[in-house]
């Protein structure tokens, strides 16, 4: 990664804003633009700048779907879902090939994904199996974590997109110290010191010695041991409803959460406009911003970019581009 190379940004859902938020970030923020070649499809891009009055993008485009004519705005469709998953398709293969620092995507929409037939539930897996495929492995042997990030708080996921029954069932000895090793290992990769993480537990008071549940007891504090044996700067469990309030203040650089909801209502709730979600453990750089595709604001011109600022930004930061 380099200079030389530039940031692919991926248009997300058509029907979403993320063909606007890139119009916005290249009408307002011309120099980080600069650094980035957009993948999409370019009637709808160009249906984006003239919904926020812009002249069209002064970025390459790159055509990595073939839509017949823009779709609604706002509406979930397999056509919609089959655009966006062609352009993460075609980006993620450039990054792995080496012809790119990295890829930045824009929302995409689940239900639309699935309409197309696509057998992956988010961006994340989707980059995962792509990923795999180009190293020839199995996907299990490539795991990836998710990471939600803001300048005052950041959060690392043991599951991602599976039920409730399904993320508690995830909470495997395995998992939680995979997690750990996946989390401190993406520090290392930055060049930056291991950084202190906190693991937060699963139940209520971090189970309260047993009393609400012997997960804490059997299967994280395990873990915990093993990852700090392993030299790892590792705490916990500790109790759920309190870390994320200890780290944000500065007690630790990064929280493990047991589960999606448990890890991303903290950091969502302190505003999304400068959380950036980066996918841990890929041979690749990823980022993305944290909110969806707000199909309620998709072509009224009023969605905020700040997030896909963010993201932009720190994949810049983060490749040297």
């Amino acid at each position: 990664m380099n200079a030389a190379k530039p940031l692919l940004l991926t248009m997300g859902d058509p029907a979403g804003v993320g063909p606007e938020l890139i119009a916005l970030l290249c009408r307002d923020h011309p120099a980080l633009a600069a650094r980035c070649v957009v993948v999409g499809d370019a009637a709808t891009l160009a249906r984006a700048c003239a919904c926020i009055g812009s002249a069209p993008l002064a970025v390459p485009v790159i055509q990595a779907t073939s839509l017949s004519a823009p779709v609604p705005w706002g509406q979930v469709s397999a056509e919609a879902g089959r655009a966006a998953a062609d352009c993460i398709t075609w980006a993620t293969r450039e990054v792995l090939a080496g012809r790119a620092a990295g890829v930045v995507t824009a929302p995409i929409h689940k239900e639309a994904l699935a309409a197309a037939g696509v057998p992956y539930p988010g961006h994340t897996e989707m980059l995962q199996a792509l990923a795999a495929e180009h190293l020839g492995l199995p996907v299990a042997q490539l795991p990836v974590r998710m990471m939600l990030a803001n300048p005052e708080l950041k959060t690392v996921l043991v599951s991602i997109h599976v039920s409730l029954r399904q993320a508690i069932e995830a909470v495997t000895q395995d998992n939680v110290l995979q997690t750990l090793r996946i989390t401190s290992a993406h520090w290392a990769r930055l060049g930056l010191a291991p950084p202190r993480i906190a693991v937060a537990g699963l139940n209520p008071h971090a189970g309260e010695g047993g009393l609400f549940g012997r997960e804490e007891i059997e299967v994280i504090a395990p873990a915990v041991a093993q990852a700090r044996a392993e030299g790892l700067d590792v705490s916990g469990p500790h109790a759920p409803d309190t870390v994320f309030m200890r780290a944000r203040e500065g007690a630790f650089d990064v929280v493990v959460a047991m589960y999606h909801d448990q890890g991303l209502i903290p950091v969502k709730y302190m505003g999304l406009a400068h959380g950036v979600n980066v996918t841990l453990g890929l041979p690749l750089l990823r980022t993305s911003p944290d909110h969806g595709t707000a199909f309620d604001l998709a072509g009224t011109g009023r969605a905020d970019p700040s997030s896909l600022i963010a993201a932009t930004a720190l994949a810049a930061q983060m490749s040297g581009s």
